[in-house]
């Protein structure tokens, strides 16, 4: 495939013996949202055209050729919960069955595993200007925010519908960043507590702060450091896991075709996890078609399954709308994506 030089099951297939969890991202049900002169449009969206979970038959491709057993299906919560109305128990129940679907379609139909992803980044009631648009949630400086108990009560609405559900796992949200880290362990405590009040027992995903960052968990690289605040979490079953991300291009950002960061940028992370008694998943992570990042790629795989604490990844992207352009460290071009059938821009495969 011309978007990577390894493949899913490339990176899948040394890993599974001891990394029980790998995958890959589905991205597109956050899609569709832009402002036009200064107006936020596509709320609620359509479905299909503006935002879609999963195609069904290329989560099929990938589970018998990749070997892959986990996909983490993002969605949007001002899709899920209308700024209208607020963040809460309130759903939209449209946007919810579509999502629903696609989380039992690859549960019970394939018996894979998914995680839940509020791609949000830890903010609310302005997606229109991704990642940096919206109210940072229990910002108690913003009459907008939606509170950390709205939060944790969204969190609870959202598990009692998948309570029973034993190959869900909750993604508590995508990318804190630009944000006090006392208020990310705060709103991800919130979240337990609100899963847990449910009864569910399933794995739970608690970001770090600073774009979800590996490279940073102990720096904090302008924000407090994760590492100051996380071990604080209580969760009475003792199975909340860090998502962390980590890139391998210059800046960390996914977008440059080069792997210029060494695999060691985790030992803070790895030490720190080691330290705590926690564990870990990569939720995203990838590198340029080149032989060097696909080098690094397996170097990368290698070190996650070497230390104990890496319990699994989702490599970044797939997803039924991203067409031939690239979600990943392409440096502008359009290669495609992880998606079976995905078209380069120059119509060669993706």
């Amino acid at each position: 495939m011309k978007f990577s030089l390894i493949s899913l099951a490339a990176l899948a297939t040394p890993t599974l013996a001891k990394v029980f969890y790998a995958g890959v991202a589905e991205s597109g049900g956050e899609f569709g949202v832009w402002t036009d002169n200064g107006v936020g449009r596509g709320l609620p969206g359509r479905f299909g055209s503006d935002y879609a979970f999963i195609n069904k038959t290329a989560i099929d491709v990938m589970i018998k050729d990749d070997k892959i057993n986990l996909f983490r299906i993002a969605f949007l919560l001002e899709r899920m919960c209308p700024p209208s109305i607020g963040l809460g128990e309130v759903f939209n129940e449209t946007y919810f069955d579509l999502f629903y679907d696609a989380v039992q379609y690859v549960t019970v139909r394939k018996r894979r595993y998914v995680i839940l992803d509020p791609h949000n980044y830890m903010r609310y009631n302005d997606p229109f200007a991704q990642p940096y648009s919206g109210s940072i949630i229990g910002d108690a400086s913003d009459p907008n925010s939606a509170t950390t108990q709205d939060f944790k009560i969204f969190f609870t609405e959202l598990a009692k519908r998948f309570r029973h559900n034993t190959r869900v796992i909750f993604g508590i949200m995508n990318e804190p960043h630009d944000m006090p880290t006392s208020l990310v362990l705060k709103n991800n405590q919130a979240a337990i507590d609100g899963i847990r009040s449910t009864g569910a027992k399933q794995m739970i995903l608690a970001p770090a702060n600073a774009w979800s960052g590996g490279h940073a968990f102990t720096t904090g690289n302008g924000n407090e450091p994760s590492s100051d605040y996380l071990h604080l979490m209580r969760d009475p079953l003792n199975n909340t896991a860090i998502e962390i991300h980590e890139y391998l291009d210059d800046n960390y950002s996914g977008s440059g075709a080069n792997c210029t960061q060494p695999v060691t940028r985790l030992d803070g992370v790895t030490n720190w996890l080691k330290q705590h008694g926690m564990k870990a998943m990569i939720t995203e992570f990838g590198g340029g078609v080149n032989p060097g990042c696909a080098q690094a790629l397996k170097d990368y795989i290698n070190y996650l399954e070497d230390k104990e604490v890496w319990i699994g990844w989702t490599a970044w992207a797939a997803g039924p709308l991203w067409g031939h352009w690239s979600p990943c460290c392409q440096s502008g071009q359009t290669l495609g994506s992880f998606e079976p059938g995905s078209r380069a821009g120059d119509g060669g495969p993706g």
